[in-house]
């Protein structure tokens, strides 16, 4: 999952992407205000931004606006001083507001976690297969299969959010530090090799490509 802060310091981040990773495939980009946030949702996709609605300069109302445009499904938490604001946040787009607790690294980690529930998770069990994502580790009716680095995190991502369709892009977005150096290329030899591998050990595929619109990890027996 990747996240956008906006507002915070670079030290307090770091210490919530530690938290974060408790429990998501994350990562967290940091912009200074919402202007300089732009320049990041141009052209990265996030499923959470976390904004301090403190002195900024650019409007909240069209931010929000443009977010929402591009990436519905996109969760905006706000975090202001003022608790008269939250009413006018909400109207704004916010799904959901927290009232001064910006040094709290282990409260705002727990309104993530309350407002993305469906989205984490350290552990995958469905069917005979058992993904361990703390622990990278893939079972299948006792047996180890073996995957790493990004095409485990591929999996993980995709089963997470099991029957739902993603492009290339969102998936580059999603788990690569610098998604603009990375090619799809990358991702269909990742896929593959999850494939290859999984289908050794269960006999049948979960990774189901969508024509022209992507892949999606769907657990079904009889697929070929």
């Amino acid at each position: 999952m990747r996240i956008l802060t906006i507002g915070f310091s670079d030290e307090f981040v770091k210490q919530l992407e530690v938290e974060l990773e408790k429990y998501f495939i994350c990562i967290v980009d940091n912009a200074k205000d919402l202007y300089d946030a732009t320049n990041f949702t141009d052209f990265r996709h996030y499923e959470l931004i976390i904004i301090v609605d403190e002195n900024q300069r650019y409007s909240l109302e069209k931010y929000s606006n443009e977010v929402k445009k591009k990436k519905r499904e996109t969760k905006i938490i706000i975090i202001t001083s003022n608790p008269e604001n939250q009413i006018a946040l909400f109207d704004l787009g916010a799904d959901d507001v927290l009232i001064n607790h910006v040094e709290s690294v282990e409260l705002i980690a727990a309104r993530v976690l309350s407002n993305m529930r469906k989205l984490f998770g350290t552990h995958i069990d469905v069917g005979k297969l058992v993904i361990d994502i703390a622990n990278k580790k893939i079972e299948y009716d006792d047996k180890i299969v073996s995957l790493n680095g990004k095409t485990f995190d591929i999996l993980a991502y995709l089963a997470l959010r099991e029957e739902r369709v993603f492009s290339k892009d969102e998936i580059i977005n999603a788990l690569w530090e610098e998604p603009e150096y990375v090619s799809d290329n990358t991702v269909e030899v990742a896929i593959n090799q999850i494939r290859k591998r999984l289908k050794s050990i269960l006999g049948f595929q979960v990774i189901h490509t969508v024509r022209r619109r992507g892949y999606k990890f769907s657990y079904e027996k009889n697929s070929l």
